[in-house]
């Protein structure tokens, strides 16, 4: 079912993307010179978990168009983003070479990188807003970051809350469905969508996802051996009565975890 999700969803991305970028950021160049003036507010969920990312080595997964690498780029890091769009790497690339920043865009799936152990190892792999959705099973995509990260390495994952995702309309999240363990995968309108001109948006393919609960996603980081170190609710700005993301953070530690319900098993 995976490599169903991941060809509609490339065919959606690969439609139009690049023209939403330039209707919401700019052309590339614009968007260049606005990260190049300040490249830090779009890193404000995870500078405090970073420090300093001059010399740093990050990875970006499902990193789209490139801007939260880009502005890592300008603040020193070797930074590297694996998207399985064409339309997000042609604008990526562009804006980074408009800034000056040496960028490294891989266009695959990223549960299928060409040559995944010639990539290295990472200090850093980010993860960031209406990603996790795309995958069927949560543990395939967090064993790839285990696999990337060194020893010490840290997962930094931002994406819509889940109960945010079944409880509240915002401007991200469009329909909620009211059923917060709901596991059926769905046809949904693109992200990018809304950027469009309505006129444009019936030419835009629609993409399967499917929804994972706060249970879900703490325990998939932890069953691949990364140490939740946080996991930070985020309000909702217009009604801070309500989460609308959270961020968690985890490290990859050079330990050997005993089986969940092996140790057990047979007991009455």
């Amino acid at each position: 079912m995976q490599e169903q999700l991941a060809r509609v969803n490339k065919a959606a991305w690969e439609t139009k993307a690049y023209q939403a970028w330039v209707r919401h950021h700019g052309t590339p160049n614009e968007l260049a010179q606005k990260l190049q003036m300040d490249p830090r507010h779009p890193l404000r969920y995870w500078l405090k978990y970073m420090g300093n990312p001059s010399g740093k080595k990050v990875l970006n997964l499902l990193g789209s168009h490139g801007r939260k690498v880009i502005c890592l780029a300008l603040l020193g890091a070797d930074v590297t983003v694996v998207d399985i769009s064409e339309e997000n790497r042609l604008y990526a690339n562009e804006v980074a070479t408009a800034a000056g920043v040496k960028l490294n865009y891989i266009c695959s799936d990223v549960l299928n990188i060409p040559n995944e152990e010639n990539l290295g190892k990472f200090d850093i792999v980010l993860m960031e807003f209406g990603i996790l959705h795309y995958f069927t099973d949560l543990r395939s995509i967090f064993s790839v970051v285990s696999r990337r990260l060194g020893s010490n390495g840290r997962l930094m994952l931002t994406d819509f809350h889940p109960f945010a995702r079944t409880w509240m309309k915002t401007i991200n999240l469009q329909d909620p469905t009211g059923i917060y363990f709901d596991d059926n995968i769905k046809e949904r309108e693109i992200a990018f969508a809304q950027l469009l001109p309505e006129e444009e948006r019936s030419e835009l393919g629609k993409v399967l996802t499917r929804s994972w609960t706060v249970g879900d996603i703490i325990t998939s980081v932890a069953a691949e051996g990364l140490c939740i170190r946080t996991f930070e609710e985020i309000r909702n700005a217009q009604d801070p009565s309500f989460p609308e993301f959270y961020t968690l953070i985890a490290d990859k530690l050079d330990v050997q975890l005993t089986p969940l319900f092996g140790l057990t098993h047979g007991l009455r």
